[in-house]
């Protein structure tokens, strides 16, 4: 057992939920595509939007325990591994999945000193992570994500807004899809596949690659500063793995979409994946982050 880590003891505690699902729901992500995305997501992230946020929760009242920090669709607690060690004091990390053992990676694995040495602890709430209940962020000092905002609705994009607009507190939401892909060598059919892969993006409503811009009237329109960077992945012979991992959901997706494409996917698949295992493929799969800092609240700035 390592302290801080794990389910807090206690009665159940607020949390964050998606659509009503069954609980035998299969989780949506693998922990292997995750633990193979994380080099890339953190080379992608934006480092521009971290002076920012920083001299934000410098200006938050002291608490005890540090800053409060609600990770949303945690994983296998990506975003904490790159975050906390690069902000300053002491954190308190709230990460929220539904699965449980990727609950219980992202804990174990979870860092546990600040940039400036400071203690980080870190406890695990079960749920999902688009409709907030009303209290689940009380007392928090900042919400993050990783790739979530993409296969979020309209509405509960809105929710989240305004769910940080009431707790006062900012939310860096990294690694959203901006429906732009550039392969090298491009092929005729790489721009049928992208789009193919965008109209599946945004099935039964999800927001796919247009979530940034409404995320960003979302917060806007409550009153938050929204700064916004891109995030691209750009992959080599070096991620030749990921990009292969990356290459099948991608075309399959597109094929789901449009299953006339199958046959020409097919081929195109292979002579892609083939040029990656030779280290001839570079793939840029472009992303967006965004911070949203609310109205100052208290009195701080």
């Amino acid at each position: 057992m390592i302290p801080g880590a794990g389910p807090v003891a206690g009665p159940e505690r607020p949390t964050v939920r998606l659509r009503e699902a069954g609980s035998d729901e299969p989780p949506r992500y693998a922990p292997e595509w995750l633990q193979l995305r994380e080099g890339a997501d953190a080379s992608a992230r934006a480092l521009d939007l971290l002076d920012p946020l920083r001299i934000r929760l410098a200006n938050l009242p002291g608490r005890p325990g540090g800053a409060v920090v609600h990770d949303l669709g945690c994983g296998t607690g990506s975003m904490g591994r790159w975050l906390a060690p690069r902000l300053d004091g002491a954190q308190h990390w709230v990460l929220h999945d539904r699965d449980p053992y990727l609950l219980h990676f992202a804990a174990v694995a979870s860092p546990r000193a600040a940039a400036d040495g400071s203690r980080v602890t870190v406890e695990t709430r079960r749920g999902d992570v688009a409709r907030l209940t009303p209290d689940a962020l009380a007392g928090a000092s900042l919400v993050t994500a990783s790739a979530l905002l993409d296969v979020l609705t309209r509405e509960e994009v809105e929710t989240l807004a305004a769910a940080c607009a009431g707790a006062g507190c900012p939310a860096l939401l990294t690694l959203s899809v901006a429906g732009r892909v550039e392969l090298t060598p491009a092929d005729p059919l790489d721009e049928e596949i992208a789009a193919a892969f965008n109209a599946h993006q945004r099935r039964d409503g999800l927001l796919g690659p247009d979530a940034v811009t409404v995320a960003a009237e979302a917060f806007a329109d409550r009153g938050a500063t929204v700064k916004i960077q891109p995030s691209p992945w750009r992959l080599g012979p070096a991620e030749a793995a990921l990009t292969a991992q990356w290459l099948r959901g991608w075309v399959g997706a597109a094929v789901e979409q449009r299953p006339e494409l199958a046959a020409r996917a097919e081929r195109y698949l292979a002579a892609r994946l083939a040029a990656c295992a030779a280290g001839d493929l570079h793939v840029t799969v472009h992303h967006s982050d965004l911070l949203a800092l609310p109205r100052p609240t208290g009195g701080h700035r």
